[in-house]
This record gives C-alpha cells, sequence and structure tokens, in this order.
C-alpha cells in the first residue's frame, strides 16, 4: 500500500534573494566569484523578493478559508523563512494554520568548494571539477564537500516521509529552493534522470513561482500525487510584482 498523502501540496521557490542579484552582477562583469559576505543560509530576500512573497501570500489569501494551507514548512535558509512569514503575514493560510515548522532537509543543495563561484569561476579555479561534472552530468556529479542532485532526492525522500506521517490528509505548503522543487517532482512523479534533467533545461524554477500537488484516490484506492500546475505566477502578475528566475548563487554547481 501506498503511504498517506496531504490532501493539497504546494512547493515554492523563495522570493529573489540578495544572492540571486549579486550572481547576475558577477555574470554580467565576467567574474569567478560572487561578492557576498555572508554565508548561504543566511542570504536574505531582495526588496523585490519581499514583494514577490507578500503577492503570493495575497494569492494564498484571496482563496476560501477552506482552501489555503493549514501546515507550512520551510527550509531553514533565511530567504525561505523569509518568504514563509511574509506569505503568513499577509493572511495566507488557514486559521490556526502550523508554522511556519523548519526542516533543515529542504535545504537547497550544498556546493562544497564551489560554493560562491559562478560557471567561469570553477572553469578557472577548479577544471577538474569541471570535467568530470561534464562527465557525470549534474545528477550525479558531487563536488568535494557538497552534494550531488541524487544526495538531495535522498533526504528529501526522509522529508516527504515525515509529511506524509505528520500531515497526511492537510494542506501542505513547502517553501524551499530550486533544485530542492526539482528533487521533490522526481520524486512524487516518479521520474528519471532524463526526465528530471529535461524539466530543468526546460527553464528555471520561478521565484515565488506555484507548483501545486493534488492527491486524489485512483480506480485501485492509491492515492498518486497529480501536478496541478508548475511555475506558476498569476500571483505575482496580479500584484504586479516582477517574475525573475535567477538560477541559485551558484551555477556551475546546480
Amino acid at each position: 500500500m501506498r503511504q498517506r498523502w496531504p490532501s493539497r501540496l504546494w512547493l515554492i521557490r523563495h522570493g529573489q534573494s540578495a544572492g540571486n542579484v549579486a550572481r547576475a552582477a558577477a555574470v554580467a562583469a565576467g567574474e569567478p566569484m560572487i561578492a557576498l559576505d555572508v554565508r548561504d543560509v543566511d542570504v536574505p530576500l531582495s526588496a523585490l523578493g519581499h514583494r514577490q512573497a507578500e503577492a503570493v501570500g495575497h494569492w494564498f489569501a484571496a482563496l476560501p478559508e477552506e482552501e489555503r494551507p493549514e501546515v507550512v514548512i520551510s527550509s531553514p535558509y533565511i530567504r525561505a523563512r523569509e518568504t514563509a512569514a511574509a506569505i503568513c503575514r499577509a493572511g495566507g493560510v488557514a486559521c490556526g494554520a502550523r508554522g511556519p515548522i523548519i526542516d533543515e532537509r529542504l535545504r537547497e543543495r550544498e556546493f562544497g568548494i564551489l560554493d560562491r563561484m559562478t560557471t567561469e569561476g570553477i572553469r578557472a579555479l577548479h577544471p577538474d571539477q569541471a570535467e568530470h561534472r561534464r562527465l557525470l552530468g549534474k545528477f550525479y556529479h558531487r563536488p568535494p564537500g557538497g552534494e550531488s542532485w541524487a544526495d538531495v532526492i535522498l533526504r528529501l525522500r526522509s522529508a516527504l516521509d515525515t509529511v506524509s506521517l505528520h500531515h497526511a490528509d492537510r494542506r501542505v505548503l513547502v517553501v524551499c529552493h530550486q533544485v530542492v522543487v526539482l528533487c521533490l517532482r522526481y520524486i512524487l512523479e516518479e521520474l528519471d534522470e532524463a526526465g528530471v534533467l529535461a524539466i530543468d533545461k526546460e527553464g528555471a524554477v520561478l521565484n515565488c513561482g506555484i507548483c501545486e500537488y493534488a492527491f486524489e484516490p485512483d480506480d485501485e484506492r492509491q492515492c498518486m500525487p497529480q501536478l496541478v500546475r508548475y511555475n506558476f505566477t498569476a500571483p505575482l502578475e496580479v500584484d504586479h510584482a516582477p517574475v525573475t528566475a535567477e538560477p541559485e548563487t551558484i551555477t556551475g554547481a546546480r
């Protein structure tokens, strides 16, 4: 028998972060390193990121009470926590909702020695890793001290087990990161390497873009995830918050 699932599950990448902005500036200038003076975990939202998170909160708040999230779970990274908090402040959750609950398993992929490097920086400073990644592909390449996508998927399977155990039949909102959203899609939709990389190739996960799943029993009474929408940005457009899709800070390790 399949495990029990929430009745509804939303996956949201955090709003635009200061790291996204710094990365864009570094790439534009051809710099090998991204100018950040804080840990990746401590990178906050940009001013635009706050607007995007608030816009998503307003969209959830406009839903009927019985359709809003009942549980909010967030990555411990500041940019995700700020996004989750903004959604809650905007009234985007049901009355008496739990959260934001912090779960470290939802953190972004760890980049190890490639932390804060642009793609050009990796090629210049760690050509061996650039070649290793080319041979293995991004799904299996694990930089020293960091994680592969497969490593991220391993911890996310555990996180989903916890969601199904503690929040079955409830409406759950998860605020996380670009690679995490893709890896959760890999698990929920039972994709393979080629399948998830094809989704990734189509375009980046949008900042505050909504990925939504419904869980309805099929004829065999198995509750299968049904993808309702992906990279949904109407909430941002309604609030006139610009849509952004910058990759995470470390593009070479993504």
